[in-house]
């Protein structure tokens, strides 16, 4: 896999934590470099740690999965995506304003379950797991920054398209990922 390919996938999985982040940005009266690094700091943390978790979870099985690998590759992202996409036509979320550790844990978690399914794909696929950590951790970072202050600048009006995007993002690289398999690609 291609930096192009996770950076892409950084950004698909990162759009969870954007649309958080917007929400935490429109909850505060003034946002500071604090609220921007925390949710940064939590959710590029998460973003990267749970893709390592499920590659080093699907590596144990790689045997059984490598002839079917872009089959399982293409499946989770998809089912992730299309998911996002559903989700994005939901009720808004509630606005919080709470940023003490307990909070942005649990949005931390929440947020990136599934890249833990994306890491078993990068496992099925045998894909090289610590650049794309590194670049999916940093890519969550830096859009979850940015989304604190545009949540204060901008408002809710981009949580659903952000997810719509997401989600489409990761469903097209599974695809892509499933005829690459194939040797269509």
């Amino acid at each position: 896999m291609g930096f192009w390919e996770l950076f892409l996938i950084g950004v698909g999985l990162s759009m969870d934590a954007f649309a958080v982040s917007v929400c935490k940005g429109l909850s505060v009266r003034r946002v500071t470099a604090r609220h921007m690094l925390l949710c940064g700091a939590y959710f590029g943390a998460f973003q990267a740690l749970m893709p390592a978790l499920g590659y080093f979870l699907g590596s144990r099985f790689s045997a059984a999965i490598t002839r079917v690998g872009h089959w399982v590759a293409f499946g989770l992202l998809a089912f992730i995506g299309l998911n996002m996409i559903r989700e994005s036509f939901a009720a808004n979320e509630e606005v919080n304003d709470d940023f003490s550790p307990a909070a942005m844990l649990v949005l931390a978690v929440a947020t990136s379950i599934d890249a833990l399914a994306v890491g078993v794909a990068f496992a099925a696929v045998e894909a090289a797991i610590l650049p794309a950590v590194a670049l999916i951790g940093a890519t969550t970072f830096a859009i979850s920054a940015v989304g604190v202050r545009i949540g204060a600048v901008f408002g809710a009006r981009w949580h659903a398209p952000a997810e719509r995007a997401g989600g489409a993002v990761l469903v097209l690289i599974g695809l892509k990922i499933l005829l690459e398999g194939l040797g269509v690609l």
